[in-house]
C-alpha cells in the first residue's frame, strides 16, 4: 500500500425523474440514488462515470449545472428537502467538485430548479406547494422570493426567461393542467400574470427558447404533458403586432381551431403577448422531458428551433418547423420503434425514457430509460443519420452481491433492482476501460447473492424459495474474450482461443429467451453442424445483432445477452440469504432467512448432478448471513444473526461411486464469536508448505454489528483422524480490529503466491459507507499477527450508503490488485489497490 487506492471503474443508475439531468461542454451530471454522477459523454477513452458527489440524504430529483462568477457551480435539489450547491475544484483535486453551500428553505421533496445564469439566480418547486427564488452572492445564497402556488398544486417544472427592458418571466407547471407565468421587472417581485390552459393532464417538463436577433426576436415555451402532447406557446414583444397596424390580430388569427386567447406578461416598455402556437402530436404514451436545441456557435447559424422529447412509449422525438408548410412536423425519431417492443421487463422493454437531452454543440444527444441506463446517440453528417454510441449504466436499487470470475475476467454483481450484470474490461492497445458487457438475468424478485461455479456459470438467489444456475451463452463468452484480447480496435478478429477454451465453448449454449409470462430464461438449442444449420445461425438475429468486438449498447443489454437457465435448486423454505461455490469441488453452500432452527440450516448442493448433498448442515439458531470456503476447499465457515461463527470440515467419501461425494461435518463452533449478529466472513490465502496439512495454517475473519472485525487462526492438531472432535481443533484470536460503526462487510486479497513472505491485505466495510485497508501478516511463521495499522480510504471514493459486498480481484497476472464495491448506494465501484 505504498500509493494510495485509485478508483478505476464506477457504475450507477440513473434516478427517474425528468429534472434529474443537465448537460454542458465536457460534463453531463444526473442524479444516481443519493448521489450526483458525473460523466463526460465525448471522453474518447469512455472512461464512464469519474465521480459520486455524496451529501444528500434522499434521491435527487433535480440537477442544473451553472456558470457564474467565473466558476462552475451544480445546484441540486434532493428528497431531503434540501438544496445543494457545488463548486468545481482545481483539476489535481477529487472528486471534481465540493460541495459550497446547503439550502434548507423548503419543507418538502424538491422537484425542480430552474437557474437563469445571466442574474445568477434560480427557481426552486418542491412538494410544499411553493417556488422560492434564489439569489447566488459570492459568499452564498439569499431567498429572495417564497411564491405559494395557487390554486395549490405540486410545481413538478419550472422555466425562466429574460425578456427586454430588464423583466424576468417564470413559467411554473406540475400537477394540473395549466402553466402559470409570474413576471418580474428590475429588483422587484414575481406577479402571476397569466394562466395558460389546454392541457388535459400533469405537466413534466416546461422549456423556453430564447429570443435570438438573427432569427426572431420572440420567445417560444414548450410544455410536455402525460396527456401525450406537447403544447408551444409563443411569446411576441407587444410593439412588434401594434407595429404591423393590426393590434394583435396576427396572433389571432392563427389556428382559429383550437383555442388562442393571447394573454400579457411583463411591464411597461417590456410587454409580451402568449399565444398558443402548435400542438405536437405523434407520441403515444407520457411525454416526460421537452428540450429545445441549445445555441452555440455551430448551430446557431444553419439549424432552426429544433425540440427534443423524451416519452414512456419508447421513444424520442425530434420537432422542427417545415419549411414548404410552415407546420411543426417530427422529422426523426429515436429507440424502440419496431413491432419487436416487450409488453414487459423480461421480453426487454424500456419503460420508456424519462430524460431527453441534447449534446452542447446540438450533434449528439443522451437519453435515460426506466433501467436506469444511458443511451447516447451520435449525428454522422456523411451518412445524415443518428448512430448509437457507448452510454453508461448501472443498478438502480441497492447493490446486494459481487462476484468475480474464478480467473478474474469479469465481475458480476446482482441488486434489488431485479438485474444481473456482468462489467468486464475493453482493452485497446494501451486504452482500457470497464464496461457493462451483458444483463445475464432480469428476474421478478429481488436479487440477493451470487456465486460463480466456473468461468461459465454461475448461481444466484433471490427473494423466492430457489436457486437458480445460468450458463454463458456463446456470443456473451466470445464478447468478452474479444474485449479481453483484441490488439486493435480496428480489427474485428480476437486473438485465437487455446484448444481447451475452444472445446469448452464449444459446450455453451447459443443464445436464451424469455417468456412473456415467466421467470425462466430459456436456452435455444444449437444448431447441427451441417450446412444447412450454419446458415440458420448465421441469419439469427440474436446473433447479428450482438456485437462482437465494441461494448453493448443498452439495446443489446436488455434484449440479447441474456443468459439461458440450466437448473433450479429447491430445499429452502424462505428468501434465500447467501451462496458460496466451493474453488476445489463441485459443490455449492447456500441458507435462506429464519427465524427458527427448522429454515435456519445449509445446504449443499453438487454441482455436477444438481442434487442436494444430504443431511443439511445444522448448527445456527437464525438466518445464516454469510459462507465462505477456504482456498482448498476443504473448509466452509458460516456466521448468522445468531452471533457465532461456524467451522465445517469437508470429508472425502470412500464410496467407490464416481458420483459420491464428501460431506461436511461440523468441527468448531463459538457461539459468542462477537457481541452482536455477525454479517460477513472470509478466508485468508493459504499458507505454509504445500502437501503437509501440518504445517499449513488457516485464517479468517468475521465482521460484526458490534464495530469490530475478528482475525482468527485455525490449525488442526490432528490431521490424520478421520472425525474431527472439536477438541481436536485449534481456533485462537489472532487480532480484533475496531471501527466507528458497524461492519458489514469483510475480504482478504487474493493473493496466490507461492511465497509466503508476501504481505496480505484485508479490506473491511461498514454500514456508514467507510472502507479501511490493513497489512496483517508478512510471514506464515509468525504465531501472533502484530497490531495492524488500519488505513481508511478517502471519504470521497468510498460510497455513501452501507457496504454491502467485498471481493479482490483474483490472480496477479491482470495487472494490480483490484477490489470490487458493491453498496446500498445503488454503486459498484472498483479501487485499484
Amino acid at each position: 500500500m505504498t500509493s494510495p487506492p485509485r478508483l478505476e471503474f464506477l457504475a450507477a443508475g440513473g434516478n427517474r425523474h425528468p429534472s434529474a439531468a443537465d448537460w454542458v461542454p465536457g460534463l453531463l451530471a444526473f442524479g444516481a440514488g443519493n448521489s450526483i454522477a458525473l460523466w463526460n459523454p465525448d471522453d474518447p477513452l469512455t472512461t464512464g462515470i469519474t465521480a459520486l458527489l455524496n451529501g444528500h440524504t434522499d434521491t435527487v430529483n433535480a440537477v442544473k449545472i451553472v456558470d457564474a462568477f467565473s466558476r462552475r457551480f451544480l445546484i441540486s435539489g434532493s428528497s431531503d428537502t434540501t438544496i445543494r450547491i457545488w463548486h468545481e475544484q482545481p483539476r489535481d483535486q477529487y472528486p471534481p467538485f465540493r460541495e459550497w453551500t446547503c439550502v434548507t428553505g423548503h419543507s418538502g421533496a424538491v422537484n425542480s430548479i430552474a437557474p437563469l445564469t445571466a442574474k445568477g439566480i434560480f427557481a426552486s418547486g418542491a412538494a410544499d406547494g411553493t417556488v422560492k427564488v434564489w439569489q447566488i452572492g459570492a459568499e452564498g445564497v439569499a431567498l429572495v422570493q417564497s411564491i405559494s402556488l395557487k390554486p395549490r398544486f405540486l410545481p413538478l417544472a419550472l422555466a425562466l426567461v429574460e425578456l427586454s427592458g430588464d423583466n424576468i418571466v417564470l413559467a411554473a407547471a406540475g400537477t394540473t393542467a395549466s402553466i402559470q407565468l409570474y413576471g418580474r421587472h428590475a429588483g422587484g417581485e414575481f406577479e402571476l400574470q397569466a394562466t395558460l390552459t389546454g392541457h388535459d393532464g400533469w405537466i413534466r417538463s416546461l422549456n423556453f427558447l430564447p429570443p435570438d436577433a438573427e432569427r426572431s426576436n420572440d420567445i417560444l415555451l414548450a410544455s410536455a404533458s402525460q396527456d401525450k402532447y406537447v403544447r408551444l406557446w409563443r411569446m411576441r414583444k407587444d410593439d412588434a403586432v401594434t407595429a404591423n397596424g393590426t393590434d394583435g390580430s396576427i396572433i389571432k388569427q392563427a389556428k382559429v381551431s383550437l383555442s388562442n386567447k393571447t394573454q400579457h406578461v411583463g411591464f411597461e416598455y417590456g410587454k409580451y403577448a402568449v399565444a398558443f402556437e402548435a400542438l405536437l402530436v405523434g407520441h403515444e404514451d407520457w411525454i416526460y422531458s421537452a428540450r429545445w436545441l441549445p445555441r452555440s456557435d455551430r448551430t446557431a447559424q444553419s439549424a432552426p428551433p429544433t425540440l427534443l422529447t423524451a416519452s414512456a412509449d419508447n421513444s424520442i422525438a425530434m420537432w422542427s418547423v417545415a419549411e414548404a408548410s410552415g407546420l411543426w412536423m417530427c422529422n426523426t425519431r429515436l429507440g424502440e420503434i419496431s413491432s419487436q417492443k416487450g409488453s414487459t421487463t423480461a421480453t426487454g422493454s424500456t419503460g420508456g425514457f424519462w430524460i431527453g437531452l441534447w449534446g452542447p454543440n446540438g450533434t449528439s444527444i443522451a437519453s435515460l430509460g426506466r433501467t436506469g441506463s444511458w443511451r447516447r446517440w451520435s449525428f454522422d453528417k456523411v451518412s445524415d443519420t443518428w448512430d448509437q454510441a457507448l452510454g453508461v449504466s448501472g443498478h438502480t436499487q441497492d447493490v446486494a452481491g459481487v462476484s468475480w470470475a474464478p480467473d478474474g475476467s469479469y465481475l458480476l454483481t446482482t441488486s434489488h433492482d431485479q438485474t444481473t450484470r456482468l462489467f468486464a474490461q475493453w482493452i485497446r492497445g494501451d486504452d482500457i476501460s470497464w464496461h457493462e458487457v451483458a444483463r445475464p438475468q432480469i428476474h421478478g424478485y429481488d436479487l440477493n447473492c451470487i456465486a460463480t461455479t466456473s468461468p461459465h456459470q454461475f448461481v444466484s438467489g433471490a427473494d423466492e424459495k430457489l436457486l437458480r444456475v445460468f450458463d454463458t451463452p456463446k456470443p456473451v463468452d466470445r464478447l468478452i474474450r474479444n474485449l479481453e484480447n483484441q490488439p486493435n480496435p480496428m480489427n474485428g478478429h480476437a486473438i485465437p482461443d487455446t484448444d481447451e477454451d475452444t472445446t469448452e465453448s464449444l459446450a455453451l449454449p447459443e443464445t436464451a429467451a424469455m417468456p412473456v409470462l415467466g421467470l425462466s430464461n430459456k436456452a435455444i438449442p444449437t444448431a447441427e453442424t451441417d450446412a444447412d444449420a450454419t446458415t440458420e445461425t448465421a441469419d439469427d438475429p440474436s446473433m447479428s445483432l450482438l456485437p462482437t468486438a465494441t461494448p453493448s449498447h443498452e439495446f443489446h443489454l436488455a434484449r440479447h445477452t441474456l443468459y439461458p437457465e440450466r437448473e433450479k435448486l429447491y430445499g429452502h423454505g424462505h428468501e434465500i440469504s447467501c451462496v458460496a461455490a466451493s474453488p476445489t469441488h463441485p459443490l455449492i453452500a447456500t441458507a435462506c432467512r429464519a427465524s427458527s432452527l427448522d429454515h435456519a440450516v445449509i445446504r449443499i448442493y453438487n454441482s455436477d448432478t444438481w442434487r442436494e448433498v444430504k443431511p443439511p448442515l445444522e448448527a445456527h439458531s437464525l438466518t445464516v448471513t454469510d459462507l465462505s470456503f477456504s482456498a482448498d476447499g476443504k473448509w466452509l465457515l458460516s456466521v448468522g444473526r445468531d452471533r457465532q461463527w461456524v467451522l465445517w470440515r469437508y470429508n472425502v467419501s470412500s464410496v467407490a461411486d464416481p458420483l459420491a461425494i464428501g460431506v461436511f461435518v461440523k468441527v468448531k463452533a463459538d457461539v459468542k464469536g462477537h457481541a452482536r449478529m455477525i454479517l460477513s466472513c472470509a478466508w485468508a490465502p493459504s499458507r505454509g508448505k504445500s502437501g503437509s496439512d501440518q504445517a499449513e495454517q488457516y485464517v479468517f475473519a468475521t465482521a460484526s454489528r458490534d464495530k469490530s472485525v475478528k482475525i482468527w487462526r485455525l490449525q488442526p492438531s490432528s490431521p490424520s483422524a478421520k472425525d474431527f472432535e472439536a477438541s481436536e481443533t485449534e481456533v485462537t484470536l489472532l487480532h480484533t480490529l475496531k471501527a466507528t460503526s458497524a461492519v458489514t462487510a469483510v475480504a482478504f486479497s487474493a493473493t496466490t503466491c507461492s511465497a509466503d513472505s508476501m504481505p496480505v491485505t484485508l479490506a473491511f466495510g461498514t454500514e456508514t459507507g467507510e472502507i479501511g485497508l490493513c497489512t496483517l501478516a508478512q510471514t506464515s511463521e509468525t504465531t501472533d499477527w502484530p497490531s495492524a495499522t488500519v488505513k481508511m480510504i478517502d471519504r470521497g471514493l468510498c460510497p455513501s450508503k452501507s457496504i454491502t459486498a467485498l471481493r479482490f480481484r483474483p490472480g496477479f497476472n491482470r495487472g494490480p490488485e483490484m477490489l470490487a464495491i458493491g453498496s446500498e448506494d445503488s454503486s459498484v465501484r472498483l479501487l485499484t489497490i
